[in-house]
């Protein structure tokens, strides 16, 4: 008969009482927010700012094609719009994964109950309030619930976050707190023992199902879309400012200039209905090409390539993101909310030294030379205090396994050690969170208890001690304790070991130890920090990135480690306990959030309220996490951080993956970040300079006897350079150190800052003037062969624009005097570069008509290269004048 198959146990609900209760609590299933359909996702990605102006572009486009055939310009725009739209799609279709794999990891499989008296095997969703569940090691539990029989051990981990397996015992605590003795929680497992369950919760009510619905929340904008509407609003004024500009320009030159200011000329012009209505459509049509012209059609498919082309490269620096907005957001980052163990310190707990009775502190091999009696004792309650045995690895090494982190610390240290031979144990008393300590009983060549653990509950127990040579003498707890409070100041944790020589009862809730206690001494654990932890807070630091340590910790523990990585300073005073943080107020927390540095004995829920207080503060907050319980916070936050140890909801829940769990990851995270902004101005910065160089000279042109200074295919080949391979070679500019020493931008700040805006009209001014100085100069025109049709002009004049447009990429590159700086680094940049002038000169050469070209002279050539570096020095006189104003350089 199975252990919970009691005599007189519960008969359980009849099937009729099982169905009521279905009909009043419903299904044991997690709800599922409606979904959008892929494609109503695509189209509501529409809606998009940059995108919204693309198609505002492509109908312009699509009502002028017949008229002008300007094909090329209308099947770019419609393949940008419907590439970069797809791109953010797939992006967020698959952010409700979390749910997904919560929902199946919580609904798959099946459960004992007992119904009417008879035990049955049923799904777990349908199992109601009320059921009588029978569980085993091994087995998850189906719905929350109270223990009612037996003793079993549960990972809550996934939970919690605590990595230790917790001790269930049935109790009249009927709280369903986590930290409660008899309380059981859906998706949790057994690890040891069997139990009655009754069900108190199912579905959405349950703890589960409390996160489920929190992982479903819609986050708000990134700070990249937002800078991008602001971006979008920006280029449309521009736009119908220069719009509205040439179609009075066109105008004024045609019934003013074009009449030579003769009043009767204009008049006849003016009440000509037909001429008026043809010249007025025509300066209608010249604004709405203007207006396409203008638009940075490229742009959206930038941003998704030097998106993906950086998470290939931040694999390699133990970065996995999820989310392609996610790099951008870390950049922006200006809060981070970290977890201590595991990304400041190793993970690892280690046994750093051992405290004995008379004050002084040994480490263990110290300890073991010397020998002795209390050498030997300490030895033996290392090695069976705890519920961690001795295994065997893939390699032959012997391991400790089982048990808690803690335990498997103590056991590790002395599984070198031979253990006696006629040693066995009799009876065990394992720990326990509310009795916070674990004894066994040892039979043989010895028959005595070894206790360990919490000194606030085994000191007061103590009555002598064991001296250096292994006599029995006084023992002082005050010194004791004061030893101790040194070892917690400095971030360990301690327990206390001692000796008795009453034997303890077969394991139960009701066990205790008899008797007075001899104490050993004590052992000093320490989860080392990280050797790069304090080098990577103050790298975060010097940023402008404010960090804040959350764990489940004492205050005294966290303020150390808090202390020795420098998140606790002056400037960051304040620690708070879970307790004081749930007494405290929104808008008190909403005050001490800038000066805040810790947070100890941390709840799950409060990392959620942090992450939305902050974000009610208009800071951009970055969260790490690794459980179940982290996977609202990591959703909720702008930046979410999952530890590549962590669960998989976890992982789909967060944006970003950490696969070495390390802190200097996250670093690296954000200079990516920041670094890919800046690719994003700088590639901004190109593409506006070149619109506004071809809208320019596209309507002056006309007003200069130049109609079609440049064709429709010639136009395409301009906007591959400026859209796609621009965007290839921006991709790979790599991110700057310096980029650490900047603070963080504002999440509302907008693109185009007053350095690019500057850098646009006067390097763009410059290249216009260049172009219509080339075409209208007798100086230049002089050194060309003269043809009817003017060929050799046109395509020098062609191969100019392209040359400019490539030197202008080199000045769009970098904000720094030194034109090469960095070069280096991106390599495919160089190439890229490389690579359009060979097409370029290939395309005259051998473009004929299709591109409207004819083969140079070398002179002629020259000629051209020369004129066309005449940007170089214009770029490098602007920023000599920028930096000469005082004004901060930089994009």
């Amino acid at each position: 008969m199975n252990g919970t198959e009691k005599k007189h146990a519960r008969p359980g609900l009849s099937e009729q009482e099982a169905e009521r209760s279905r009909r009043e609590h419903g299904a044991n299933v997690l709800s599922k927010q409606k979904r959008k359909s892929f494609l109503r996702q695509f189209f509501s990605n529409l809606n998009d700012p940059v995108i919204r102006i693309l198609l505002g572009a492509l109908i312009i486009n699509l009502l002028l094609v017949f008229r002008d055939a300007d094909w090329v310009e209308t099947i770019g725009i419609a393949v940008a719009v419907f590439l970069a739209t797809l791109i953010s799609t797939l992006s967020e279709y698959g952010s409700a994964k979390a749910f997904e794999r919560l929902s199946e990891d919580s609904a798959n499989g099946t459960c004992r109950v007992r119904r009417s008296g008879n035990v049955r095997e049923i799904p777990f969703s349908e199992v109601v309030p009320g059921d009588i569940v029978l569980l085993g090691a091994g087995e998850q539990i189906p719905a929350d619930g109270l223990l009612l029989e037996g003793e079993i051990r549960t990972d809550q981990s996934a939970m919690t976050g605590e990595s230790r397996e917790i001790r269930k015992i049935p109790s009249n605590n009927s709280s369903m707190d986590p930290s409660a003795p008899s309380s059981l929680f859906r998706g949790c497992n057994i690890t040891s023992g069997n139990c009655e369950m009754e069900v108190t919760a199912v579905g959405d009510a349950t703890f589960l199902g409390g996160i489920s619905r929190e992982i479903q929340i819609e986050q708000r904008d990134s700070p990249l879309k937002l800078r991008l509407a602001k971006l979008a609003k920006q280029i449309s004024i521009l736009g119908y400012i220069a719009a509205v500009l040439v179609a009075l320009v066109y105008l004024f030159n045609v019934f003013v200039l074009d009449s030579g200011m003769n009043w009767e000329l204009m008049r006849l012009k003016l009440t000509d209905l037909n001429y008026l209505f043809n010249q007025l459509f025509h300066a209608f049509t010249l604004g709405l090409t203007v207006i396409v012209v203008a638009v940075p059609e490229g742009l959206p498919m930038m941003i998704a390539v030097v998106l993906s082309s950086n998470i290939r490269k931040m694999v390699r620096d133990q970065v996995l993101v999820r989310k392609p907005v996610g790099i951008e957001a870390a950049g922006s980052m200006n809060l981070l909310f970290t977890d201590k163990t595991g990304t400041l310190t190793e993970g690892k707990m280690k046994l750093s030294s051992l405290l004995l009775p008379d004050g002084s502190a040994l480490t263990l091999p110290e300890l073991m030379r010397r020998g002795g009696n209390s050498a030997e004792l300490i030895a033996l309650c290392l090695r069976f205090g705890s519920e961690a045995t001795v295994g065997v690895d893939s390699d032959g090494t012997r391991k400790a396994l089982g048990g808690n982190a803690t335990a498997r610390a103590l056991l590790e240290n002395v599984i070198s050690h031979p253990t006696p031979a006629d040693i066995r144990v009799s009876s065990r008393l394992p720990f326990d969170s509310t009795r916070k300590y674990a004894a066994v009983s040892l039979q043989g060549r010895r028959n005595l208890t070894l206790v360990l653990g919490a000194p606030e509950r085994l000191l007061p127990l103590c009555t002598d001690a064991v001296r250096n040579d292994d006599s029995i003498g006084t023992f002082s707890k005050k010194a004791v304790e004061a030893r101790i409070r040194e070892q917690t100041a400095r971030g360990g944790r301690v327990l206390a070991l001692a000796v008795s020589r009453e034997n303890i009862s077969a394991p139960s809730h009701a066990s205790s130890i008899r008797g007075s206690l001899t104490y050993l001494g004590a052992v000093c654990l320490h989860d080392p920090l990280r050797r790069e932890a304090a080098k990577s807070v103050a790298e975060l630091q010097d940023a402008g990135i404010h960090v804040v340590m959350i764990t489940g910790d004492s205050r005294e523990t966290a303020d150390s480690i808090a202390r020795s990585v420098g998140i606790l300073n002056d400037e960051h005073p304040v620690a708070l306990t879970g307790d004081e943080l749930s007494r405290m107020s929104d808008t008190r927390l909403r005050e001490l959030l800038p000066r805040l540095a810790v947070v100890a004995r941390a709840l799950p829920t409060d990392k959620s309220r942090l992450v939305r207080i902050a974000q009610e503060a208009g800071l951009v907050t970055g969260m790490t996490g690794d459980g179940i319980n982290d996977a609202p916070a990591l959703r909720r936050a702008d930046i979410g951080f999952a530890m590549g140890d962590g669960t998989q909801v976890a992982k789909d829940a967060g944006d970003i993956i950490i696969l070495d769990n390390n802190l200097a990851s996250i670093v690296r995270a954000v200079l990516y970040g920041r670094g890919i902004f800046k690719s994003i101005r700088k590639f901004i910065t190109l593409q506006l300079t070149m619109n506004f160089c071809a809208v320019g000279v596209t309507m002056i042109c006309p007003f200069l006897g130049v109609d079609s200074p440049v064709t429709v295919v010639q136009m395409l080949w301009i906007n591959i350079i400026m859209d796609t391979l621009g965007g290839l070679a921006f991709a790979g500019e790599p991110a700057h150190p310096d980029d650490m020493k900047e603070p963080p931008k504002r999440r509302d700040e907008p693109i185009l800052n007053r350095y690019m805006i500057n850098q646009i009209l006067l390097l763009g001014s410059f290249t216009v003037a260049l172009c219509l100085f080339f075409l209208k100069s007798p100086t230049v025109t002089a050194l060309f062969r003269p043809a009817s049709d003017n060929i050799y002009i046109l395509t020098a004049f062609f191969a100019l624009f392209i040359f400019s447009s490539v030197f202008n990429c080199f000045n769009a590159r970098t904000d720094r005097l030194k034109l090469f700086a960095g070069l280096k680094k991106n390599p495919i940049f160089l190439a890229i570069m490389l690579a359009i002038l060979v097409i370029q000169l290939i395309f005259i050469y051998l473009g004929g008509s299709i591109l409207r070209t004819a083969p140079l002279t070398v002179q002629e050539l020259l000629v051209t290269m020369c004129l066309s570096l005449a940007v170089f020095p214009a770029e490098l006189i602007r920023k000599a004048l920028w930096r000469l104003r005082g004004k901060r350089s930089g994009y």
